[in-house]
């Protein structure tokens, strides 16, 4: 099935991001380039990998359905360098870190909402009229959007208080107010301030 072919191929790609969010967003709240280490500034990080907050990122733009165009410039975008097959697999650099584990059905679970939210033609694909990578490049757009528009979100939050999420549950009050009234026709309209 066309399906199981695109995720084959869309775990081994590297999603890109704006420089300008790895000191405000990316070296915040992780332990980006650093690795597992012992430091006091590193154990106060939320999160492991720069990943990570990627996927946060990602689903903050994905349930508030906004999108946003990475910039063009290639000297102003950025990956991690690591996979999405590798995304939360501690076998994958021979690490051990205490508390982690593996999250393949997150994976799983990332591509499914790229699919219903992406539009391809899968008669087309079918067809051989479009190939694989097309369809995953339309996919990594999608995932790199949801995730810009996310980073881009925080950003301001952190603007406008610069500790909203260093609270025990930021995150998990945020996912929790998402509302279905928001308004999502408009890709430039600001969902309602959290309080």
């Amino acid at each position: 099935m066309a399906a199981e072919k695109l995720y084959d191929l869309w775990i081994t790609r590297n999603p890109k991001w704006e420089k300008r969010y790895e000191d405000s967003i990316i070296g915040n709240f992780c332990n980006y380039r650093r690795g597992a280490t012992s430091l006091g500034e590193d154990r106060g990080k939320i999160f492991g990998g720069g990943y990570e907050i990627y996927i946060i990122a990602f689903f903050i733009g994905l349930y508030f359905n906004q999108r946003r165009k990475l910039i063009e410039d290639s000297q102003k975008i950025k990956d991690f360098g690591h996979q999405i097959q590798y995304w939360g697999d501690l076998n994958a650099d021979k690490v051990k870190v205490k508390g982690r584990k593996p999250y393949p059905k997150l994976r799983e679970y990332i591509f499914t909402a790229l699919v219903a939210r992406t539009d391809i033609d899968f008669i087309a694909l079918e067809k051989g009229d479009m190939t694989s990578r097309k369809a995953v490049d339309m996919l990594m757009q999608t995932m790199e959007e949801y995730a810009n528009w996310g980073f881009h979100f925080m950003e301001d939050k952190l603007t406008d208080d610069p500790n909203y999420f260093y609270r025990e549950t930021a995150f998990l009050e945020l996912f929790m107010a998402f509302d279905a009234s928001v308004d999502t026709d408009e890709e430039d309209d600001e969902p309602e301030a959290l309080d």
